[in-house]
């Protein structure tokens, strides 16, 4: 287990005489790899896998809970480890073989270690969730404070964003479009993944492996697409996969001619030579970034006949992140060994679906590594690398260009043609058959069905859409989310999650977040009171927030305000001159909005309580609460936005002051005085 664990105990960035020393390591574990490879070193005839979930943790209102040190320390075992954000967790499973009983036993050791995290968060009231990213995560989660405070993160994250020079933009477009900039490495502990590890049986032939797994990760990603939504908006079927690659982007985006490759990529040839090119690779494209600082003499280890470790190599291997990643370890007998790390799968629905998957992509590996050479003269690499963004964006619907040039339809021709080989490849491999049939059944299921877990959250919140605020659905998705992975039962069988599961929705320990409208229209403060009134008119809105080029929130302007204004404009004139003008079709003088806008606000961060916002609006008997955060506007709240849910928060809380009917909610506007 030290393959997934101790890079994370690095720390030191590379700077001068340090980064020589490093990088004379490096080149040294790459010449002692060289050796072992051409002495036949490496252990043979052994096909092993292993896995590492993460998940995250939420609280009872289902939101993002920074609690993994605490359930860490509680734990107390090595098969647990940090993530990048602190509602992160990661565990790792044993190696296996995957002849015989492998497979069930990689799924029974991985719903144990998960039972425990299960039992350790209930102690401290939170809950673990298998999902690729979170429906509820917002990005005040994603605030410095929730990284780990783990040496090589801190590191890492200092050394990337000042290689960058300016914070990360992200940009994908769905059904929605999402466009935000962070300015932090945090973006990337939105994604939680699944990641199956298989060791090669045959050194020698690791490229050709190689070729073949870059090949098929395109239908692998296809069956098991679990993140459809980030921060409410409905993206890619596999949105983790555009996110990730632009979280961890440190190119920086000024025009270059000379082309840079991203840390997180998918590759650009096939691999025509040993596993040797791929760390070669690295070296020559991407800087070093940490260092261990206890790297090894690689070559005097292999001249007293030791096994090295080749730190230098891994750890530097460790900040690249390839789709399919190549990996060097040591087995428990003492013999170096060398992996692919299929890193493109989220996490959940189930365990029971993640395992499924991997059998897929295990039995396929085994069958075309077997039967399908020289991928390379009959097929272009451009084809490998689109299938894969097609399936990271469309899923079971995507379209790939296959060997020969074949055009196909991912869900037929996984049913039709990838199945009955992934099915030949376990036989081929020795897995147990009802192990074998179970597993790829419920792969068929799923896929015949277009039951994914990307396709159960879009049907899901689409069927909740005219029922509830679109933060209330997305608690309904979580809390559904537990509740069908607690009864084992794979995603496929799972019925549509419903609003009523968000019983979050009582507990009164939800944030505004979960009910801000962020769709805010806005004005600034030398803009004429003319266009107030209008845009009042025209949205049905009574409180417009002012704000200055950058975001910063100055004041606000209510329609109590302008139709005072108005009022005070046409006096002396009739009733009808007064009505017009509050509708904007009179003529009113260029008095700008800083006039007549109320400065001294009261104001809540999107964290916030949505007890406490309450109060707040009962306390000041105001009808509207701008939502800040950095001192930007990025929301507005209404008394509306609360209507729905008042009548639960009154009867439930203990609080005398709240013992009041829904209806006295309303509230006079922010103050004029």
């Amino acid at each position: 287990m030290q393959d997934t664990r101790e890079h994370k105990t690095t720390s030191g960035a590379l700077e001068g005489d340090e980064r020589r020393r490093f990088m004379r390591a490096l080149l040294t574990d790459l010449r002692a790899m060289e050796r072992m490879l051409r002495d036949n070193v490496f252990e043979r005839g052994v096909m092993r896998i292993g896995a590492e979930q993460e998940m995250f943790l939420v609280d009872r209102a289902y939101h993002a809970a920074p609690q993994a040190l605490k359930v860490l320390e509680r734990l107390d075992d090595p098969h647990y480890t940090t993530e990048l954000g602190l509602f992160n967790l990661e565990l790792n499973a044993d190696p296996q073989p995957l002849a015989g009983r492998g497979l069930l036993a990689l799924e029974t050791q991985l719903s144990d270690l998960y039972a425990r995290v299960q039992r350790t968060a209930e102690e401290l009231d939170i809950l673990p969730v298998l999902v690729g990213i979170l429906p509820t995560l917002g990005k005040t989660d994603l605030r410095i404070d929730n990284m780990v405070p783990n040496p090589r993160y801190l590191t890492l994250n200092r050394v990337m964003t000042a290689a960058r020079g300016q914070g990360y933009d992200i940009s994908i477009k769905g059904l929605d479009e999402l466009v935000a900039k962070h300015d932090s490495l945090m973006f990337e502990a939105c994604n939680a993944s699944f990641q199956v590890h298989l060791q090669v049986a045959e050194p020698e032939r690791f490229g050709h492996d190689y070729d073949i797994a870059q090949l098929l990760l395109a239908p692998t990603l296809a069956i098991g697409t679990n993140s459809p939504t980030l921060f409410g908006k409905r993206l890619w079927a596999e949105t983790r996969i555009a996110l990730f690659e632009q979280s961890c982007d440190i190119r920086t985006p000024q025009l270059h001619v000379r082309d840079r490759a991203a840390r997180v990529f998918f590759g650009n040839q096939w691999l025509r030579g040993s596993v040797v090119d791929i760390f070669k690779e690295n070296v020559t494209r991407f800087r070093t970034l940490v260092a261990t600082g206890n790297e090894e003499d690689a070559l005097a280890t292999l001249e007293r006949g030791g096994v090295p470790d080749l730190r230098a190599l891994r750890l530097h291997n460790g900040t690249i992140y390839r789709w399919n990643r190549a990996c060097y370890g040591v087995s428990e007998n003492g013999k170096p060994h060398l992996r692919i790390e299929l890193r493109a799968l989220p996490a959940g629905p189930t365990i029971v679906d993640e395992v499924a998957n991997a059998a897929f992509w295990l039995g396929l590996m085994t069958e075309l590594t077997r039967t399908l050479e020289e991928v390379s003269g009959r097929m272009d690499f451009d084809h490998a690398k689109a299938n894969f963004y097609a399936a990271a964006r469309d899923g079971l619907a995507a379209r790939f260009t296959w060997i020969d040039g074949e055009e196909v339809i991912a869900q037929p021709f996984i049913l039709d043609k990838l199945l009955p080989l992934a099915e030949a490849g376990l036989s081929r491999a020795g897995v147990d058959s009802a192990d074998a049939k179970r597993y790829l059944g419920i792969v068929d299921q799923r896929v015949r069905t277009l039951h994914t877990g990307s396709r159960w959250m879009l049907r899901s919140l689409a069927n909740m859409k005219s029922r509830g605020s679109a933060g209330e659905g997305l608690t309904a998705l979580v809390a559904a989310t537990i509740a069908r992975q607690n009864t084992g039962r794979p995603v496929a069988e799972w019925e549509r999650a419903r609003l009523d599961e968000a019983f979050a929705k009582r507990s009164g320990y939800q944030k505004v977040s979960q009910y801000m409208r962020t769709d805010v229209f806005t004005v600034q403060p030398d803009d004429p009171i003319e266009l107030v009134s209008d845009l009042m008119s025209w949205e049905r809105i009574r409180h417009v927030p002012v704000e200055d080029e950058a975001g910063r929130l100055l004041g606000l302007v209510t329609s109590r305000a302008v139709l005072r204004h108005l009022t005070e404009l046409a006096k002396g004139g009739s009733v009808r001159e007064v009505a017009q003008a509050a509708e904007g079709q009179g003529r009113t003088t260029s008095l700008p909005v800083s006039e007549v806008m109320r400065r001294e606000l009261v104001t809540v961060h999107p964290d916030t309580a949505t007890r406490e916002a309450i109060e707040l609006m009962r306390k000041h008997r105001i009808g509207c609460l701008p939502v800040v955060q950095d001192g930007r506007i990025v929301a507005l709240l209404t008394e509306e936005d609360f209507m729905g849910i008042a009548a639960d928060l009154l009867d439930e809380s203990s609080h005398g002051s709240l013992h009041r009917a829904p209806e006295e909610l309303l509230f006079e506007e922010q103050s004029e005085s």
